[in-house]
């Protein structure tokens, strides 16, 4: 049941994971830093894509 959840969610963590690594890192070229988990843009945008599949995950298991 697990496996089946991530396959039907994989697609919105790898979108979000995406998009937040291009938007992070437009952002942070430009010399905003704030907010990034320990100044890195590709753990910020790991940390977004796994929040996202989680939240998907669990949205699938309700429905």
């Amino acid at each position: 049941m697990i496996q089946e959840l991530v396959q039907q969610s994989a697609g919105v963590g790898i979108g979000v994971f995406l998009g937040t690594l291009i938007g992070l890192f437009v952002r942070k070229r430009s010399g905003k830093t704030e907010g990034l988990l320990g100044g890195s843009v590709f753990m910020t945008a790991s940390a977004a894509g796994g929040a996202a599949l989680l939240v998907m995950m669990a949205i699938r298991a309700v429905l």
